[in-house]
Parts: C-alpha cells; sequence; structure tokens
C-alpha cells in the first residue's frame, strides 16, 4: 500500500469515529461551517468521503440518487458511513487506481492529487464536525505532515471556490495539523 492510501485510511477511521459520537438531536444544530447543519455537514462528508471516494477510484460518476439522499435519515447512519468507507479504501488499494488520470467532468487530474485532496476532505470536514458536536478530531503526526503539505498546494484554488477561508495565523511550532487547519482557514 502506499503512503496517501495510509493518510486516507488514517482519516477515515478518525471521521467515522467522529460520526458514532453524533447524537440525533445534534444533526439540526448549525455547524462550524456557515450555512450548514450537522446534518448538512455529515451528508456532504458520507457523499464526497465514501461514496465519493469508492467512486473516482472506479472512475464512474455518483448517481444523482446519492447526491440528493440524506444518508442521515438512517438511524445506523454512522454504522453505514463506516462499511462504505471500507469499500472505498478497497477500491484505492488496487494498483489499478492510482493509474492514469481521473476525470472529473471539467478536467482531469492524476489520481494520486485526487487521493491528495480527499484526504483533506475527509480530514478538514471530519474535523469541522468534530468540532460542530463538541468532540476531538486527531491524526497521526506524519498524516497531518501530509495534510498540510495538501492543504497548502491547493488553499488558493479552494479559496477561489470559497472551500477555504483566508489564512489563520498560529505559531510556526504548532503541530502540523493545527497549522493545515489554519491555512484553511479555520481556527485550530
Amino acid at each position: 500500500m502506499n503512503e496517501i492510501h495510509a493518510h486516507l485510511a488514517s482519516s477515515a477511521a478518525e471521521a467515522a469515529r467522529v460520526t458514532r459520537g453524533i447524537s440525533p438531536e445534534q444533526l439540526d444544530q448549525p455547524s462550524g461551517c456557515t450555512g450548514w447543519t450537522v446534518r448538512e455537514l455529515a451528508n456532504h462528508l458520507v457523499l464526497y468521503t465514501a461514496h465519493g471516494l469508492e467512486h473516482r477510484a472506479s472512475r464512474t460518476q455518483l448517481p444523482d440518487e446519492l447526491v440528493a439522499r440524506d444518508f442521515t435519515a438512517d438511524a445506523d447512519w454512522p454504522e453505514r458511513y463506516a462499511a462504505q468507507l471500507d469499500r472505498a479504501l478497497t477500491a484505492w488499494a488496487k494498483p489499478e487506481a492510482w493509474d492514469g488520470d481521473i476525470d472529473l467532468g471539467g478536467g482531469k487530474m492524476p489520481a494520486d492529487e485526487i487521493a491528495a485532496m480527499l484526504v483533506a476532505e475527509l480530514a478538514l470536514h471530519g474535523w469541522d464536525l468534530a468540532r460542530s458536536t463538541g468532540q476531538d478530531f486527531t491524526l497521526p503526526e506524519d498524516t497531518g505532515t501530509y495534510l498540510l503539505d495538501v492543504v497548502e498546494r491547493y488553499a488558493e484554488m479552494y479559496r477561489t471556490y470559497e472551500g477555504f477561508a483566508v489564512p489563520i495565523t498560529v505559531d510556526t511550532d504548532a503541530p502540523t495539523f493545527a497549522r493545515a487547519l489554519a491555512t484553511s482557514g479555520r481556527t485550530p
């Protein structure tokens, strides 16, 4: 398995743990992401980091019924999310998932760069969900270091699409995960 897959796996495990800690009462509360409830953030996380992760590996489009689905309507949605993450990680464990480019509809990107961006999606929105529900989100130091590199590479692109806010200043000796959060405009 390659390094990116290991970071996907550690980020996925932590995101799955966080979803298991969300109570049904928290779903309709505001999240830390402006304009989104916890439910909307959770649905975004499930769609793009589990289903989207698998579909990117297999080079298939997300079906419309998944895009429109309220995953959190199912009482066991955290367990379903964890199972879907496992399927997605299995798809990325195949060597052919890493070959060539992935068509994004408006252009193509190398598979390893798509996977890198999905590490960021898992870690950053997993952290958002954790913070929105009074939980912690922690990553191994090597995954935090990898995430910081990804966030720095794509920060301006994400800001163009309003996915990242203005960077927050943190101490240069802050943990790498905290620096990645700050670079993405989140307050660690």
